[in-house]
């Protein structure tokens, strides 16, 4: 099913984000995680570029297409794979979306990817609307575009990477899923935004529920999230305590959902970090409100 089509049906697109295991652990090690998730019954499950998919590694995106179609043919539920381009030609695309529509997977999730400063970059796609726009003329895929309720982080202003999702869309992308954020009033801000610039495809707000300090530092430093005074109050209270910071990010997060539903958020898609007990706790929490 085209992911597109899940919205405007009177319901919360409720999805999960997973990621390809480690080089050093074999593929099969993610299936047990992917069979408890199937258990919630999600709308759709997305899965991100293997480690060094961005800078071109075939063989880490490689099992992004496995992991995809396992999801989609093995158990039932709707895939989406992740596809970034600026280390990729064109003819590596036109045969990643072969591979992808041999396997039944009709959606992408259409990103330039992360830019190694050490790796020298192709040029055959230099945004991710040339990819949005190179997929839409290549095949019957859905197609989804990033955006970002603080602004990506290289660009130079909120405005500008609005337009630059205004261009995403016009080149075929067809519903977005948001970059993580722990303040809702950002995420508010944004859709209000978004509506004045004339974008009003479905939007989904990604929430990353924190279950340790390591993990909200870094994936901070990789999105500059920034961190509202009752997250960070959190953190210190229970930062040494990792059992009680984990059910308090879970907490968090549920809050935030909560809010976001009540709003008339399109969808929530939940970066699960490959964690099945999170997800569970939080899909019990909100099954009623979905």
């Amino acid at each position: 099913m085209k992911i597109s089509q899940l919205f405007g049906k009177g319901k919360t697109v409720f999805s999960f984000e997973v990621f390809p295991p480690k080089k050093t652990s074999p593929i099969e090690t993610i299936y047990s995680a992917l069979g408890e998730l199937k258990d919630l019954s999600p709308d759709f499950i997305s899965v991100t570029c293997g480690a060094g998919g961005s800078t071109g590694h075939k063989a880490a995106d490689s099992n992004t297409v496995k992991i995809a179609s396992y999801i989609q043919n093995e158990l039932g539920i709707t895939s989406c794979a992740h596809l970034t381009c600026v280390y990729y030609t064109k003819q590596d695309i036109l045969e990643h979306l072969e591979q992808l529509g041999k396997c039944g997977v009709e959606n992408i999730l259409a990103l330039r990817g992360d830019i190694d400063p050490n790796v020298p970059r192709l040029h055959d796609f230099e945004y991710a609307s040339d990819l949005t726009r190179f997929i839409k003329e290549n095949g019957d895929f859905d197609v989804a575009a990033a955006c970002y309720p603080e602004g990506h982080m290289e660009a130079e202003s909120l405005a500008r990477d609005i337009n630059h999702l205004k261009i995403k869309i016009e080149a075929g992308a067809e519903h977005c899923i948001s970059q993580l954020f722990f303040n809702n009033d950002v995420f508010h801000r944004f859709r209000e935004l978004l509506e004045i610039a004339g974008i009003n495809i479905p939007v989904e707000a990604g929430i990353m529920p924190v279950t340790n300090k390591k993990q909200i530092e870094r994936m901070v430093s990789m999105c500059g999230a920034s961190l509202p005074p009752k997250f960070t109050k959190m953190m210190q209270k229970y930062e040494n305590d990792p059992e009680a910071l984990r059910d308090a990010g879970i907490a968090y997060a549920v809050d935030q959902i909560v809010d976001l539903i009540s709003s008339g958020v399109d969808g929530i898609h939940l970066y699960t970090m490959n964690n099945p007990y999170v997800a569970r706790k939080i899909s019990e929490s909100i099954k009623t409100l979905l």
